[in-house]
């Protein structure tokens, strides 16, 4: 698939840039959180132009930054089909694109995250070594980890939104479709009255294979 321009410049300066110490498996969820808010300022220019685009089909500022997010996602997740600028040989060596450096760094950040998990001999920690055989990539710790802070990405990267989601996809009455309202609060979900936020994160872009959206995005 042909990644999207948009694609191309996602803002993840902050992950690119994340060191290997022993403290930053901490400062993970808040770098993410800053390279999703950082992404959704780079893509003020691109509203008006993004709005007038899609204007008969639906599509709005907050279908964008669902984008984007859900790319986001996939990058944590190690699901990222952009690769990066190609390579280029050093002395007939080839060095590492962008890409391919953040993914070892990801990986070596949920390496530690592993470790801390299943230490010790606990009937806990030794399900979790059940749950997360794949030590070389950490897949499974890396989706469930996702599934725990999406909630929290989403919303860092719409923080400074004002709009609504193009799908109804809100229901404070269960999981009917023919109750969902649209998120109109910085796209994101509210209960009718309006005291408590029910579903942060009214898309489902991040579940949806990465060359789907893509496909549908040039469309």
């Amino acid at each position: 698939a042909c990644a999207p321009f948009r694609r191309l410049s996602v803002c993840d300066y902050n992950l690119e840039k994340m060191g290997r110490t022993s403290t930053t498996k901490h400062d993970l969820l808040a770098e993410v959180c800053m390279a999703a808010y950082y992404e959704a300022e780079s893509l003020i220019n691109y509203r008006a132009q993004y709005d007038a685009e899609h204007h008969d089909t639906g599509f709005t500022t907050c279908t964008m930054l669902a984008r984007s997010f859900a790319d986001i996602g996939d990058i944590i997740r190690g699901k990222d089909l952009y690769l990066g600028d190609k390579k280029k040989k050093q002395n007939g060596k080839k060095t590492e694109t962008e890409r391919e450096k953040l993914e070892q760094k990801l990986k070596d950040i949920f390496a530690k995250i592993y470790n801390d998990v299943t230490r010790g001999k606990t009937k806990v920690a030794e399900e979790l070594k059940t749950r997360y055989k794949d030590t070389d990539n950490y897949y499974k710790l890396r989706e469930d980890w996702w599934n725990a802070n999406r909630q929290q990405v989403w919303k860092a990267i719409t923080c400074d939104a004002h709009g609504t989601y193009f799908r109804a996809t809100c229901s404070d009455s269960g999981d009917n479709e023919k109750t969902a309202t649209r998120a109109r609060d910085k796209c994101r979900c509210q209960k009718k009255n309006g005291k408590s936020e029910t579903d942060q994160v009214p898309t489902y872009f991040d579940y949806v294979p990465q060359y789907l959206r893509w496909f549908e995005e040039w469309a």
